[in-house]
């Protein structure tokens, strides 16, 4: 049995020109103790999907409806009050931006020990002092004692983000959702703060939802991927055959764009043309068919692509014409097109 199941999960925003499905339909399940990576370009529905799971879209503008079963249990049917004990406890979040992720107003010490308040009531002031000075000392913050005292902007963005992870982590939750927490780090505390990550999962057994739109971060921390392009689902399975064999026009493309070791010096990088269409212009049908470069017929952006599983535990939504101009392009680079039927 999955730890976290996610079924036909959809988020829709109230706005000025009436409501728009930033999320639609998106269904996948997450194993205890395995990482999770959810990926796409900037406005596939990534962070709206963690947010929806934790239950942190704007009332009354963002609705989720669907089910996230949290070892069985439907947290979208909770009572608030009953997700409040999840939130935090049971599920964590490590925000997206660490430049902003804190409060700029409060010290690091104020911030850790309010999480530990709010979940332990009968802690005592000294008590939540100590386990917050031992929660930066567990992230390898160094001079726990003298930093718990200090303000956001007296640490650099690293010792930031490892300060946003020490709070995500204070509860010592089954489930952490870690929203691209590498973003705007240069790569050597990038490197720092996901070997981290590591260590801190398989000392606390937890289970990683990793959003992120950087493919080589996906190959190093993750399991099994999902792929996502406009708020749906396009192709998921472990990340071996994602990388191995993806089937999916959209998939392939972000694969393509990574820089490669054996190409030619100075070459043009490949790209995907133009950009993630606006949530008030999503046709039904196939959403990534103007940017694949193939022939579609008209009634391919009118109808929903069914989701088929092309080999044990790989889905692709299946679009006739991506798959047809799909195949064509990788015969003609020599490459070999398989799929089970």
């Amino acid at each position: 049995m999955s730890q976290l199941e996610v079924k036909n999960l959809s988020t829709t925003f109230d706005t000025e020109i009436g409501t728009v499905t930033a999320v639609d339909k998106v269904s996948f399940s997450l194993e205890k103790g395995k990482t999770l990576g959810i990926v796409g370009e900037s406005g596939s529905g990534k962070s709206v999907t963690s947010l929806s799971l934790m239950r942190l879209l704007p009332v009354p503008i963002g609705k989720s409806t669907g089910q996230v079963l949290l070892e069985g249990n439907d947290i979208l049917a909770l009572p608030v009050q009953d997700m409040l004990k999840i939130r935090g406890y049971k599920i964590s979040m490590i925000f997206q931006e660490p430049m902003t992720a804190l409060n700029p107003v409060h010290t690091i010490g104020h911030q850790l020990m309010e999480t530990f308040h709010l979940h332990f009531p009968k802690m005592s002031k000294e008590e939540t002092f100590d386990k917050s000075v031992e929660m930066l000392e567990k992230v390898g913050i160094p001079a726990p004692e003298k930093r718990i005292h200090e303000y956001p902007h007296q640490l650099s963005g690293g010792m930031r983000q490892r300060v946003v992870i020490a709070i995500a982590l204070s509860c010592e939750p089954d489930i952490l959702i870690a929203d691209e927490p590498t973003t705007a780090l240069d790569v050597t505390i990038q490197a720092q703060i996901l070997e981290l990550m590591r260590e801190l999962q398989k000392k606390n057994g937890m289970s990683i939802i990793f959003i992120t739109h950087d493919l080589g971060v996906v190959a190093e921390m993750c399991d099994d991927v999902v792929v996502m392009y406009a708020g749906r689902v396009v192709e998921q399975a472990c990340v071996e055959s994602i990388f191995a064999t993806p089937r999916h026009p959209y998939t392939h493309a972000l694969l393509d764009s990574i820089p490669k070791l054996d190409g030619e010096r100075k070459s043009k990088l490949d790209t995907i043309e133009g950009m993630v269409p606006a949530l008030s212009e999503l046709p039904e049908g196939c959403r990534f068919g103007p940017r694949s470069g193939f022939e579609h017929k008209e009634e391919s952006y009118k109808v929903r692509p069914e989701m088929k599983e092309i080999a044990p535990n790989h889905w692709v939504e299946w679009c006739e014409c991506c798959q047809k101009g799909l195949k064509a392009q990788l015969e003609a680079a020599g490459e070999t097109y398989e799929v089970d039927s």
